[in-house]
């Protein structure tokens, strides 16, 4: 395909095939550079910013299932970037919660992250970016609220705002 064929291309194939590359790239870099893959990064990004958290919450932070959670969980755990603990007062409950290496290497990715540097010459104009955020957070929370929601007709939050469908 080529960049021509492109231009005239729908908004969601853009998206997809941006979204397809980033994650590619991002991928890549995290592997060699930190030895973990986007789902560790976003699980350790999870506890980072909420700290200890059940299985549940961490799988509904990360956007994924808690089936799918537990394998996560299981290789950061393996790496030594996470823990489970056992609650004190109901000792079926378990907490996740980062090890002193984990904090250690969200500390080095926090760092990246929070640089928030450009990646585009449009996303460096604030007046460009603000749109875009608008327009992804709004994608997100549609996506991931979508009961019932086609791909034609887009979920419309009461408020979009909240955070919440």
């Amino acid at each position: 395909m080529s960049w021509d064929e492109l231009d005239d291309a729908p908004l969601g194939r853009l998206l997809s095939i941006a979204g397809h590359l980033a994650t590619q790239r991002w991928s890549r870099y995290l592997a060699e550079q930190h030895g973990l893959t986007v789902a560790g990064m976003a699980a350790l990004v999870a506890l980072h910013r909420h700290g200890e958290l059940t299985h549940r919450a961490l799988a509904d932070h990360c956007f994924v299932r808690p089936a799918t959670a537990t394998g996560i969980i299981d290789t950061l755990e393996r790496d030594g970037l996470v823990e489970r603990r056992r609650s004190d007062t109901d000792r079926r409950t378990i907490r996740l919660a980062l090890t002193p290496a984990g904090v250690d290497r969200m500390a080095t990715i926090a760092r990246l992250i929070g640089t928030n540097a450009p990646l585009t010459s449009v996303d460096a104009d604030p007046a460009q970016a603000a749109v875009i955020r608008r327009f992804l957070l709004e994608l997100i929370q549609t996506m991931s609220c979508g009961e019932g929601t086609t791909l034609n007709q887009p979920h419309r939050p009461a408020d979009p705002g909240s955070g919440r469908c």
